[in-house]
């Protein structure tokens, strides 16, 4: 017995010391041959990860003057896996929130990740930051984050073509996720903000904290040596010169409309106006319901980019256009006359010229005098079909390739619509008032903008863009935008400069001889279209300036203002001139012009009359 004892001791233990070897040289294993392999496990449970976010890039003026940057924001993150419930009360009293919006924060969070922190308070103010931020020991799991909002520095808002900056949607971040996109994120939802928000959000940095076991934040991990610094998003510099933005926008108050103004020579955008507009900064953070509900539902639409989405006939504006198809496919010549004997009889039905007869007109005395019978027949020489094509050459009834996404190609027609719209038959009493930029034809004002630019610079198509170039500003680094090439239209520049030539007598002689810039001569052709439910007629104009060398393209759309000559026509020469020579005049024309402006306003529409505008 005493044999098997000490047999079964010596067993025993030698059993013992196996397993103590085994463990030391696991031990040894983990410590000296493992111990990065291990090292990382346990940064894993000890260690968090904090985005970093870059600085969104700043907007400049085609003068280098500041537009948009930013400034800080605050925002509380939590981590569901180490937020205690209990402690719901607490954080809302200190937000001075209900309870309940706490708690769908947090349930948010948990649906997205437990275990990752997750943006739930954005946009609080300084004071509310401080008195969470002073109690975070006794909030495990809560962390803030200082992240930035943008700012605005001139008076000129250019709204729709800044756009703005607000945090995504579930439904954005579903689709962006892949791209580092988080809940809580920002993004551009309009206009540049939107359509440069890969170059101008950056490249999130990453920090590294050591936390405890509440999750709360100890000091930076290894002295922040693994930490990875956010990289900033481009700056864009604009053509926009944010004076004449502001001249605009001023001079639209009261009304709707737009104004778009271009360089002749590179399509540039000088200004942008959509109005009624909206003050970005608004949306840049919280917004209460009823504004919200203002901007998306009202009637006035202030969301809605009139510049590029507003479709109305183009009225007398188009009859330069009519001319120079009518000369390039050889209906009417240069020295070739039309008789105005009031009106162009069709059949049973007379179209009626507006000022009475005007005699014999050659195409240089029709657009002077804006004859309607001599277009009359410039299209009833024509077909749709052929109208179309050069429409379509012109920039008219496609979409346009420029950085605005929003837009409207606008409608001109053709033979095949006309037989959809009209199955019984159409005949020529329904295009014939196409000849004055009336009837089944829609254009946008920045369509029209681009239009003179190109008969201003004898023929060249740019595409219009608001970006002159990304600079990075850390590197210096300049990239251009992605632009097509400028296209050429196929109109011998003789009948270009007959046009010109026929534009300028409308500013020194004809119906916008009142808009004349003192010293700068210009060409212009003013317009009055028609309005949908027998309403006021939109005031439409498109200028150039100076005549002999185009620095500046310019289309104007007031809605329900009346003629073009009365609205439209003196903003559009205000605004060239503030550009030209940086001032406006301080003569009585000039300042009789400013008043009467600003006296003016758009007559009130109602909710389904400004639908169908935007429909169209």
């Amino acid at each position: 017995m005493m044999v098997d004892y000490r047999v079964r001791a010596r067993i025993f233990a030698g059993v013992i010391v196996l397993l103590l070897g085994l463990l030391l040289l696991r031990l040894a294993q983990m410590q000296l041959w493992q111990a990065e392999l291990y090292a990382g496990e346990s940064r894993n449970n000890a260690v968090r990860e904090q985005r970093v976010m870059p600085a969104r890039g700043a907007i400049y003026d085609r003068n280098g003057v500041l537009l948009v940057d930013n400034a800080p924001a605050y925002s509380l993150l939590i981590t569901p896996r180490y937020f205690d419930p209990r402690n719901i009360p607490l954080l809302a009293r200190l937000l001075e929130v209900p309870d309940s919006v706490v708690a769908r924060r947090l349930a948010q969070a948990r649906a997205w990740s437990a275990y990752r922190p997750s943006r739930v308070f954005t946009d609080l103010s300084f004071e509310t930051f401080s008195r969470v931020v002073e109690n975070l020991y006794r909030l495990p799991g809560v962390q803030y984050e200082i992240d930035q909002r943008r700012r605005y520095h001139t008076p000129a808002r250019a709204a729709h073509a800044l756009g703005y900056v607000r945090e995504i949607t579930r439904t954005e971040l579903e689709q962006l996720r892949s791209e580092g996109y988080v809940m809580g994120d920002r993004i551009g939802k309009a206009g540049l903000e939107k359509f440069y928000e890969k170059a101008l959000r950056g490249v999130p940095g990453r920090a590294f904290k050591l936390v405890n076991i509440h999750g709360q934040e100890i000091k930076p991990y290894r002295e922040g040596a693994e930490d990875v610094p956010p990289i900033s998003g481009y700056d864009l510099y604009l053509g926009l010169d944010y004076r004449v933005q502001a001249l605009a926008e001023t001079l639209f108050v009261g009304k709707r409309g737009a104004a778009v103004a271009l360089d002749p020579n590179s399509g540039e955008i000088i200004a942008l106006v959509s109005m009624p507009d909206f003050d970005p900064a608004l949306l840049s953070g919280p917004i209460d319901p009823e504004t919200w509900r203002y901007l998306t539902m009202s009637p006035e639409k202030p969301l809605f980019n009139r510049a590029t989405m507003s479709g109305v006939p183009p009225g007398s504006t188009w009859k330069p256009f009519m001319a120079l198809v009518g000369l390039q496919e050889g209906v009417i010549t240069a020295r070739s006359t039309i008789y105005c004997p009031g009106g162009y009889r069709l059949g049973r039905r007379f179209f009626r010229c507006h000022g009475g007869a005007h005699g014999s007109l050659s195409v240089r005395e029709a657009i002077e005098k804006s004859c309607n019978t001599f277009f009359f027949t410039v299209m009833m020489r024509l077909d749709v079909n052929t109208l179309r094509r050069w429409a379509n050459r012109f920039g008219f009834g496609v979409p346009i390739p420029m950085d605005i996404a929003e837009q409207n190609p606008g409608l001109i027609p053709d033979s095949a619509y006309y037989n959809r719209r009209y199955p019984n038959g159409w005949t020529a009493g329904y295009t014939i008032n196409l000849g004055i930029g009336q009837g089944d034809m829609t254009v946008t004002p920045m369509q029209l903008a681009r239009y003179v630019a190109a008969i201003a610079n004898g023929g060249t198509l740019y595409p219009p863009h608001l970006v002159r170039e990304l600079v990075h500003p850390e590197t210096g680094e300049v990239l251009k935008p992605q632009l097509p090439p400028p296209e050429p239209i196929p109109i011998k520049p003789e009948h270009f400069q007959v046009v010109r030539e026929g534009m300028r007598r409308v500013m020194e002689k004809g119906t916008a001889r009142w808009v004349q810039i003192p010293g700068i001569p210009s060409g212009g052709k003013t317009g009055t279209a028609q309005a949908p439910g027998g309403r006021k007629d939109h005031s439409l104009f498109i200028m150039f300036a100076p005549y002999d060398d185009p620095q500046i393209a310019i289309a104007v759309l007031v809605e329900n203002a009346g003629f073009g000559a009365t609205v439209a026509a003196p903003i559009a020469s205000l605004m060239a001139e503030l550009y030209l020579t940086g001032k406006v005049a301080a003569t009585p024309q000039r300042r009789y012009m400013l008043e009467h402006v600003l006296r003016q306003r758009s007559q009130p529409l109602d909710a389904p009359a400004l639908t169908q505008a935007a429909s169209q």
